[in-house]
């Protein structure tokens, strides 16, 4: 069986340590901690890619070069049907998780992530896996404090982490990595159960 783990951000060295993009950051440290030495250039995709055998399986690891709003692009042609689409994983920001949480799930609206909105309309189903790393800034405690207004949230997602938090970061694509690993070797249910009792 093969996994689609697809990583979501803008590129560009200006965005690079921007909370958008989050999802990048995190498929760029799973590949990391499975091996992956180089990505490659896939003018096809407009993506940069990294095959790695992971267990009986296989993980194709795939960070989209277009804007957000294009992301699905790098999946024409790549998933083909709703059953193939069971085993792709998109990994990105959200402002409804508190930054330091992350939760799995499966078959779920957009919610407003242009990314995500991209990906449904390549790949006509809303039915695949969706890794959402949170990045709501918190109360004292700890309830969110979710920007409001479209000026507020671009500010927000376009915003670059602080040090500090790219630390957090750090230490959250380790939990990241298990459960992606989790999810590779031992399927979704047992994944998701992993990642969502963590928060």
């Amino acid at each position: 069986m093969q996994y689609i783990i697809v990583g979501l951000g803008n590129p560009g060295q200006e965005y690079e340590v921007t909370r958008h993009n989050t999802g990048r950051i995190i498929v760029d440290a799973f590949g990391k901690s499975i091996g992956v030495k180089e990505w490659k250039e896939n003018k096809k995709l407009k993506a940069e890619t990294a095959e790695m055998k992971l267990g009986k399986n296989t993980v194709l690891l795939i960070k989209p070069n277009t804007f957000m709003n294009k992301s699905g692009d790098a999946l024409k042609g790549l998933v083909k049907s709703k059953k193939a689409a069971e085993t792709l994983v998109v990994v990105h920001d959200d402002l409804d998780i508190p930054f330091g949480n992350m939760k799995m799930s499966f078959n779920k609206s957009a919610g407003g992530h242009r990314g995500v909105e991209s990906i449904i309309k390549t790949v006509k189903t809303e039915g695949f896996i969706r890794l959402r790393i949170g990045i709501c800034p918190t109360t004292p405690s700890g309830k969110l404090k979710k920007p409001q207004g479209e000026k507020e949230v671009e500010k927000a997602i376009l915003g670059k982490f602080k040090p500090l938090e790219f630390e957090a970061l750090k230490k959250l694509s380790k939990r990241a990595n298990e459960g992606l690993e989790t999810l590779v070797l031992e399927g979704k249910d047992i994944a998701t159960g992993k990642i969502n009792s963590g928060n």
